[in-house]
């Protein structure tokens, strides 16, 4: 690849689709790529945390089901909002286009393929999105983070290429130097609700947390949450004389892995593959209403491989106090989790797309 090479980056609208491509922005070469990400108005919100990305935005909707009148109309704006693409790619003539996954990565994709450009899709899950699964048939090649992904048909299989986790580099690199051994000392746990927040983890694992002490666990509590419900979580802890920081949705949360000894959080693919990455014990909680139940069963296959913990939404009230408690008394356990996420790291990421999209564009596949 002597001259750069334009490269446009489709994401969707939620924090699991733009980090990713976000993430792969920063970190490709910029000696061999001219880089443009392309996502909705949701998606801008989460890029505009990002220094030096230069980002535009496409209209998008969701394809809606449940009314015909709505039905058709979603059916029209995906027309338009493939015009509007064609429009955007004919003005920046890009050499290859990368979509994260999403609806917003839908139209341009779509308008890649009529004007004949290569696209490549990425899927980080353990089920192929929707989006996704509707543009494999005419995707170039399919990126995925694990080679267990279900969902491809057998005759796209020869498309699929396992690169690992798009995720942070400074996380890829970042080494944790403790020794496990709590007991006595505040045991500092991260509540993450994902790039949409969370309502049940504001509503219900407060009251866990208070249990914890009135037990004697000694936490101390780092929770992500949405705006409206900062003063109510912190006016709660306060009260109940509980070590606390609250904090909102970031892109960076290497200064919380740090110095965390557990996490509670959603199953998405990219947060647990950072929490793993860092070093970090989890419970994952999934998100329910998640698309094919993609974030149950990203944390089926964490636990199964004793990566981590899971317990489901409607156990909180339950399961955690027994399940943080137990943690919290068993050094072995938390240890033998630990030294299992020692063995998985995404530190080849980069150089492994490097490399597919070296292959690609020197017509090697």
């Amino acid at each position: 690849m002597s001259k750069k090479i334009k490269l446009l980056i489709a994401v969707g609208g939620t924090g699991g689709h733009v980090l990713p491509g976000c993430n792969l922005a920063k970190n490709l070469s910029k000696d061999n790529f001219e880089i443009k990400i392309v996502t909705d108005k949701r998606g801008a919100r989460f890029i505009e945390s990002y220094e030096n990305l230069n980002y535009y935005i496409l209209p998008s909707k969701p394809i809606i089901k449940n009314n015909f009148i709505k039905i058709i109309f979603s059916i029209f704006f995906l027309f338009y909002a493939i015009l509007r693409s064609i429009i955007f790619l004919l003005i920046n003539r890009p050499s290859l286009v990368f979509g994260t996954g999403g609806y917003a990565s839908f139209p341009l994709c779509i308008a890649a393929k009529l004007l004949k450009i290569r696209f490549i899709i990425y899927e980080n899950n353990l089920v192929i999105g929707k989006a996704n699964n509707y543009l494999v048939p005419f995707a170039h090649k399919v990126f995925v983070s694990y080679r267990d992904l279900e969902g491809i048909k057998e005759k796209y299989k020869y498309k699929v290429k396992e690169i690992g986790n798009i995720i942070n580099k400074d996380i890829i690199n970042f080494t944790k130097n403790d020794s496990y051994n709590k007991q006595g000392l505040q045991f500092k746990v991260l509540v993450l609700g994902g790039s949409q927040g969370a309502e049940v983890f504001a509503n219900e694992i407060p009251e866990i947390f208070i249990k914890c002490k009135e037990d004697k666990i000694p936490l101390e509590v780092y929770q992500q949450c949405l705006p409206n419900q900062e003063q109510r979580l912190s006016s709660l802890y306060k009260s109940a004389n509980l070590d606390h920081k609250i904090f909102n949705f970031s892109n960076n949360l290497l200064k919380y892995y740090s110095k965390t000894d557990l996490a509670i959080t959603r199953a998405g693919s990219s947060v647990l593959a950072e929490l793993i990455n860092c070093n970090v014990p989890f419970i994952s909680i999934p998100l329910p209403s998640s698309a094919d139940k993609h974030q149950l069963k990203n944390a089926i296959y964490y636990e199964k491989k004793k990566l981590g913990f899971l317990i489901e939404e409607k156990d909180i009230k339950n399961n955690l106090f027994t399940k943080i408690k137990a943690i919290y008394e068993s050094n072995s356990t938390i240890k033998e989790i630990k030294n299992n996420q020692r063995q998985f790291s995404d530190k080849n990421i980069y150089e492994n797309i490097n490399e597919e999209l070296r292959n690609i564009f020197n017509d090697k596949n």
